[in-house]
């Protein structure tokens, strides 16, 4: 496969990080479309294989997955430019609405207008979904599997990790059984960089450095605020397993209940942010780090603080998972193509694409209707619509994005610009 020019592929990042709404369902999508099946970049084998190590790591997978993209084609530099760029455009947008917010609450018209924006995404991630499940799933025992992971995620709620570890066990078992057949996979291009001891020592200690140096100096020497915001973000990076969706609750009662940086209004205000925003859905962070800091200046200026709480929000959020693809990546790579291991491997990349649907499942209920409820009945736990709080316009929306993604062959700018404008244009009338 070919390799981009850094510069070709700087382009590719900077695009991606502008469009990459809808959570980590509709950015997993997204570059899987760029990178797999436009640009042809990355192999579909080495996409999902990285997709599962990413989807195992504390902290947010699809800027996580797109850091090891840029680090197969070019290394440290390409990591880190993938990773940034996936998330400054979003982080932008979110810093200047979160001061906006800070001052004048919320705002109705932009609202409407990620009402289009959500609607399409929708039809994004259902297109990604049929056409990485069509792939990846090439045996019954495949397709058994990714549907018992949506169910155990979507109404047991068992914890990722365990349907990874269950995953992967049951390939092993399979292909030994004859139930999964699996061959060496071919080597599809991309570059495998061997690692020393040293090199991994070295990047160990220079990120951990980088990670909690700033840690230290604010602690030391800034107002208390952003002590806590330094040591509680940093806290969070290494307790997301399973995504920014496992740990939301934790935050929010913590930021709301614990440290009393906004109300629970506030808290949901930003995480609609943050999930109509490009860039990562754990961005909601930098929200909550920036009326942190402003309600509680210290000697600054309000919006000195502001956007001081959001920078090192940023900071502490996205440092270590950089480390972690650094780290992890040559060595994950050395198991690509390994017969024993494909199987397992093949097992869990089927449970992701449960994992998947389920994260599709959420996001079209949260875009479809208005009114929620949890269902219990003994071990099961099932969120469920009330049908009456159907959201007519978002439906409708999704349903011509669909449409034009599917049958017209529209790509995702257009129809993300044509949905966002009918919603906006929808709050005048």
């Amino acid at each position: 496969m070919p390799t981009p020019s850094f510069s070709d592929a700087l382009k590719v990042w900077l695009k991606i990080g502008f469009l990459s709404f809808g959570g980590p369902a509709g950015q997993i999508a997204l570059m899987h479309r760029i990178l797999v099946d436009e640009r042809r970049w990355i192999g579909e084998g080495r996409f999902l294989h990285a997709l599962n190590f990413c989807m195992l790591l504390p902290g947010p997978e699809a800027q996580q997955l797109a850091t090891y993209m840029g680090w197969l084609m070019h290394g440290w530099r390409g990591g880190i430019a993938a990773g940034a760029l996936f998330i400054l455009p979003g982080a932008a947008v979110v810093l200047a609405l979160a001061a906006l917010y800070a001052y004048f609450g919320a705002l109705p018209l932009a609202a409407a207008v990620f009402v289009g924006v959500k609607a399409a995404v929708l039809a994004i991630v259902i297109e990604a979904l049929l056409r990485i499940a069509r792939r990846a799933l090439q045996a019954p025992f495949l397709w058994a599997l990714a549907g018992a992971s949506f169910v155990a995620i979507f109404a047991l709620n068992v914890r990722f990790p365990v349907i990874v570890i269950g995953a992967a066990l049951l390939g092993l078992a399979a292909a030994r059984f004859g139930w999964l057949k699996v061959e060496a996979a071919a080597e599809d291009g991309a570059l495998i960089r061997p690692r020393t001891a040293a090199q991994t020592a070295a990047i160990l200690i220079g990120g951990l450095a980088l990670w909690f140096l700033p840690v230290a100096v604010v602690a030391l020497v800034a107002p208390p605020v952003f002590g806590d915001i330094a040591l509680f973000f940093s806290k969070l990076a290494v307790v997301t397993f399973g995504g920014a969706y496992a740990v939301l609750a934790y935050m929010a009662q913590a930021a709301v209940e614990g440290y009393h940086w906004l109300s629970a209004g506030e808290m949901l205000d930003g995480l609609g942010l943050a999930e109509t925003t490009p860039g990562p859905l754990i961005l909601v962070t930098e929200f909550v780090g920036f009326l942190a800091a402003f309600r509680d200046p210290g000697g600054l200026s309000p919006l000195v603080a502001g956007v001081s709480g959001a920078a090192l929000t940023l900071w502490v959020t996205f440092v270590p998972s950089f480390l972690w693809i650094f780290l992890g990546a040559p060595y994950v790579e050395r198991f690509y193509g390994n017969p024993a291991l494909k199987a397992a491997l093949a097992a869990i990349t089927a449970a992701v694409v449960g994992v998947i649907l389920n994260l599709a499942v959420w996001f079209a209920l949260h875009v479809l209707f208005a009114d929620l409820r949890e269902w219990i009945w003994g071990p099961l736990r099932v969120l469920t619509p009330d049908v009456a709080t159907l959201e007519p316009l978002a439906a409708a929306l999704a349903l011509i994005s669909a449409y034009l993604l599917l049958q017209r062959g529209w790509g995702m700018a257009a129809t993300l610009a044509l949905a966002a404008a009918v919603g906006g244009v929808a709050y005048f009338i």
